[in-house]
């Protein structure tokens, strides 16, 4: 119950004194906002992003929450900084489709409704933070000696990759391996710090043994922060170490419940976190299914491998629990979760208890001692960063599946329950039909025909898909046209795509992202498309061509579906001039990136347009306004 109210009605909203309130009277109106940082901000490119904690807009006290955006970043504001920034208020970009969500849809998260695009920038003052100031000289002292991407690394096995995040393509690699939760603080790290503090104190008297393993929990809370997963495992090991000193027993599962029904209590909104529900339901496995899944392997395993049981079992359990949130969340898993989390097991668990202690004694040592003490933790993480990259690079590695629909995740999560329940085997006979059921229905889903079309401002995409296989038409050709393409395909289920036909004639430096996304690439060349009329970029079941040269109204098929692309209303006059060259072709549909008027709309329903679908409300540069059909 706690679980569904926090769905339903946890999310926050904006008070009455939002600044988001103003975006209705003085939307892109200069403003002056005075606010603290809530956490240091992150450097892109040339710009540098902070969440404000908004004191007064324009001398008038104003309660909540604003996104700051400083272009350039000649001072990248810190936490617990108090700012005043003059700047122009604006509302968060939505993303282009709901499987991309854009800032809006990650700042609402945090209970922010507004951004403001700093012009002036001054700090009024700069409080005392001494545990960001602790994280920050970790990291940086780690960066500085082992290098960006191995201190990147020890940082996030301290402090966690939301405080300190490492860099994309590492991050992509861990994910694609299955050790996402590597660089997010959670209990496997708090495990290995209360592990080896217990075992230090272990013959210490109670109370300095419970001194030593409540510093340990304060410390971890504090230095990765109150994030869902660190608040679930610092709670589940309080309670777990207050019932273990006091010579009682309980059950894990009963331990996990009570905790994460205090957490709900106390902010409900925690049960729509992606890192909340992947926390609870791998400890679920940890507590439920692990234990008697190590029973049966080492009853199957051969003699000689009957060790590797319980290093088999924690991964399984914890993979097939989170395995309906990872198909609902992204649309993939990883192939060789299993594998990797086996293969670099031996090396995590002391690298990251290494990094622990490093990280204390570099608030304390001068760097001279500290480049000598860091160098079997560098070796170490370099090792790690070797191994994971390897195994991202095995075949199909990233299983692409396309998001399901929630009700199939929650068939296929139904039918998961009766094998990792031990006490629900007798119903395990209904995963033999509930699980072929989920995944036939979704693989159905993939393998039908279809069109998805994308607008983001001025920016265009359609995708067209059959039979598992998928094709592209793009109306420009730039790099954030094909990073934004290649995320829309991804989370369809397509990695690569037969061909793409690029509408832009400066193709310029996205020609390399567009080729490493499609088995072949068409373009435009001085105002001309490489697909004249008469030709056809083609696969089996996919196609392109153009109608004819009036306008040159572009044909897409999908299998047995037939769309009709007309990009701008002169390539329509063009057609109504010369109706005959149309009639008597029935169309599926037909997508118009512009906002046609009535009389047009009226002249394409008549000569058989099928669908139309059009251009609402676009407006400005790439990412201005959500677009809707």
């Amino acid at each position: 119950m706690l679980l569904l109210r926090g769905l339903i009605w946890g999310a926050p909203l904006p008070s009455s004194s939002d600044p988001s309130h103003l975006l209705a009277t003085r939307r892109d109106s200069t403003v002056e906002l005075v606010g603290q940082v809530l956490a240091d901000a992150r450097r892109f490119d040339d710009r540098c992003v902070a969440r404000l904690d908004v004191f007064r807009i324009d001398r008038l006290r104003r309660s909540g929450r604003s996104e700051l955006m400083l272009r350039p970043c000649a001072k990248r504001p810190l936490q617990g900084w108090i700012v005043q920034v003059r700047g122009q208020l604006r509302e968060p970009i939505s993303g282009p489709h709901s499987l991309l969500p854009g800032s809006a849809e990650r700042l609402a998260k945090h209970g922010i409704w507004s951004r403001l695009d700093a012009e002036t920038f001054s700090v009024l003052r700069q409080p005392w933070t001494p545990i960001a100031t602790a994280r920050r000289r970790i990291a940086q002292r780690f960066h500085d000696i082992a290098g960006e991407e191995r201190g990147g690394l020890m940082s996030a096995l301290v402090l966690g990759s939301a405080q300190f995040p490492v860099g994309d393509e590492l991050r992509q690699a861990f994910r694609i391996a299955g050790l996402s939760h590597c660089l997010a603080a959670s209990g496997f790290h708090l495990s290995v710090l209360l592990a080896a503090s217990l075992a230090v104190s272990r013959r210490w008297p109670r109370l300095l043994r419970l001194s030593l393993a409540a510093s340990s929990l304060l410390i971890f809370l504090l230095l990765a922060g109150p994030q869902p997963s660190v608040v679930r495992a610092v709670l589940m090991g309080a309670i777990a170490l207050l019932i273990r000193e006091s010579s009682q027993r309980a059950s894990g599962f009963g331990v996990l419940l009570f905790s994460l029904c205090v957490m709900l209590l106390i902010h409900p909104a925690w049960a729509g976190s992606i890192g909340f529900q992947l926390s609870a339901a791998a400890t679920a496995g940890l507590v439920i299914t692990a234990p008697a899944l190590e029973t049966a392997l080492e009853t199957w395993l051969p003699r000689c491998l009957a060790c590797l049981a319980p290093a088999l079992s924690i991964p399984c359990s914890a993979l097939f629990w989170t395995l309906p949130l990872q198909l609902l969340h992204f649309g993939s898993a990883p192939l060789y979760a299993v594998i990797s989390n086996l293969l670099v097991s031996p090396l995590l668990a002391p690298l990251t208890l290494l990094c622990m202690l490093l990280a204390l004694i570099s608030l304390i040592c001068p760097s001279s001692v500290l480049s000598w003490l860091i160098v079997p933790a560098s070796s170490m993480a370099g090792w790690l960063i070797a191994l994971v990259r390897w195994i991202s690079q095995w075949p199909s590695a990233h299983l692409l599946t396309g998001h399901p629909q929630p009700w199939l995740v929650g068939l296929f999560a139904l039918g998961l329950i009766p094998c990792l329940v031990p006490s629900a085997q007798r119903w395990r006979g209904l995963s033999w039909i509930l699980l072929p059921i989920g995944v036939l229905l979704h693989g159905l889903g993939q393998l039908g025909d279809g069109v998805v079309a994308v607008y983001h401002g001025q920016h265009r995409w359609l995708l067209a898909r059959h039979h598992g296989r998928a094709a592209m038409v793009s109306r420009y050709a730039d790099p954030r046209s094909c990073q934004m393409a290649a995320k829309l395909a991804a989370a369809h289920g397509h990695a690569r795509l037969d061909w793409i036909l690029l509408l832009d004639p400066a193709v310029g430096d996205g020609m390399s992202c567009w080729r490493k996304l499609g088995n072949t690439v068409a373009s435009s060349q001085q105002g001309r498309l490489l697909v004249q009329p008469g030709q056809r970029l083609a696969s089996s079941g996919l196609s392109v061509k153009l109608a004819s040269r009036l306008g040159q109204p572009i044909v897409l098929r999908a299998g047995r579906q037939r769309w009709r692309l007309i990009a701008t209303a002169q390539s329509l006059a063009a057609l109504q001039q010369r109706p005959g060259q149309v009639v008597g072709r029935r169309w599926t549909g037909t997508w118009l990136w512009f906002q046609p008027s009535r009389d047009q709309r009226r002249w394409l329903l008549q000569q058989g347009a099928g669908q139309i679908r059009a251009v609402r409300g676009f407006a400005g540069s790439f990412g201005s306004l959500k677009p809707a059909l």
